[in-house]
């Protein structure tokens, strides 16, 4: 309000080139007066060009992106915003502890659409670690149980699971004791692979799968599916990137055979897809499958996007929901121009080339990244792996941040600090 006690709103053109303030003006009864020209009317003047317009003449603030619904078959996202597989390493034998629970649990509070749990292995020699994730065993059901009915609980976000095999990067030592592979004499196990190829130089070779290790392998992938579906989990993803078996076969860095399995783009791309097919059969039809991808190995002569896209296509053609958008982890040889959004352009080009959902990862870090992302068509979701760990609450503040609004566990409701504003919705608090 000015001195005057009149609203203040926005200037309005006048025809003729003129233009006056609102603010400058007071309603006498039928006529207007202005108070704040240099030259002012006299009282009375009838103006009829002043009419005050009508509010939805005044723009609306739009709608953020980043929190618009997405149904993907039978599952309906809150939001655009998914919690990246992050593997722990704090596994025994496969199975989920203490750690899981509160891992996850605490993810699951912070407003984003879906939970992906870490890599888990469809075998126990898939694991890339021995403290790795496994759904192999009865065991290892019973024990992700607890953590998905806790979860679902205290929780509305939806639960997905990432199938995969380590490959030839199985065996290894967990990261923070440095992450080299375990030899059997060390308590660890032979790695299988397309071809007898270690990752890196100096290393055992791994053993090259026969007919028979490919049967098996894609057969536990159907069965770890079925595990799963059991579990209740909303959502499926398997595992072809970042230098683990699906990968390894895809890539001509890793994959050396001379049989059906080798050699062609096709012949490479048929044990991935086969796989693919062998879960889709296992999986509910009504629940959604993606595949995380690496986009190229970023070595010259590897796997590249042009590869990808055609890969992409087919997965497109046998319903596959979603194509998760990263790259690399094949080669010791990789060259990776990191960047924020570094991955960004394999998502808007496969999206843009297949018709298929896709999901950006890689350095996404800031709410308004994460909204262009969305809002520009270069993919239906984000997801955040470290930014989510460094700032579980991460959903919270990109809603604060963008005007929007992200579930909060009512236990919450209290904590907001005042510029968030209804950062939780309609969330009345009352104490005596």
């Amino acid at each position: 309000m000015n001195g005057d006690g009149v609203a203040a709103v926005p200037e309005r053109a006048i025809p003729g080139g003129k233009t006056r303030d609102y603010k400058g003006l007071i309603k006498r009864g039928s006529t207007i007066a202005d108070t704040g020209s240099r030259r002012p009317w006299r009282a009375g003047k009838r103006l009829r060009i002043l009419r005050r317009p009508p509010l939805n003449r005044f723009p609306r603030p739009v709608p953020s992106a980043l929190f618009t619904p997405l149904r993907l078959r039978g599952l309906e996202l809150a939001n655009r915003i998914v919690i990246s597989p992050m593997c722990q390493y704090s596994a025994t034998a496969g199975s989920a502890d203490d750690w899981h629970l509160i891992h996850l649990g605490h993810l699951a509070l912070g407003g984003a659409a879906l939970l992906c749990v870490e890599a888990t292995a469809v075998e126990a020699a898939g694991r890339i670690t021995p403290g790795c994730l496994g759904l192999y065993s009865d065991a290892n059901e019973a024990s992700l149980e607890r953590v998905v009915r806790t979860v679902r609980a205290r929780s509305p976000i939806k639960l997905a699971v990432q199938l995969g095999h380590a490959g030839r990067k199985a065996s290894s030592e967990v990261p923070w004791r440095g992450g080299r592979l375990i030899p059997a004499y060390r308590g660890g196990w032979r790695p299988v692979a397309p071809s007898a190829l270690p990752h890196l130089p100096g290393e055992a070779a791994p053993e090259a799968l026969d007919r028979e290790g490919i049967e098996r392998i894609r057969a536990a992938f159907a069965a770890s599916a079925s595990r799963a579906a059991r579990l209740g989990f909303d959502a499926l993803e398997l595992h072809a990137a970042h230098g683990y078996l699906l990968h390894e076969f895809l890539s001509p860095v890793a994959n050396r055979r001379d049989d059906a399995y080798g050699g062609a783009l096709e012949n490479r791309m048929r044990f991935p897809l086969e796989v693919f097919d062998a879960v889709r059969a296992a999986w509910p039809s009504d629940r959604p499958l993606g595949m995380r991808v690496s986009a190229t190995d970023w070595v010259t002569g590897g796997w590249d996007l042009e590869q990808c896209v055609v890969f992409a296509r087919e997965l497109a053609r046998r319903g596959c929901d979603w194509i998760d958008c990263s790259s690399g982890g094949v080669s010791p040889l990789q060259e990776i121009p990191l960047g924020p959004g570094y991955q960004v352009p394999f998502s808007r080009r496969i999206r843009a080339e297949t018709g298929v959902r896709t999901i950006a990862v890689g350095l996404i870090t800031e709410p308004q990244q994460a909204e262009a992302i969305v809002a520009n068509g270069e993919a239906d979701m984000v997801a955040l792996g470290r930014a989510m760990l460094y700032d579980p609450r991460w959903a919270w503040h990109a809603a604060a941040a963008l005007g929007a609004t992200a579930h909060a566990p009512e236990q919450y409701w209290r904590c907001p600090p005042r510029a968030a504003g209804r950062v939780f919705g309609d969330t009345p608090i009352g104490m005596r």
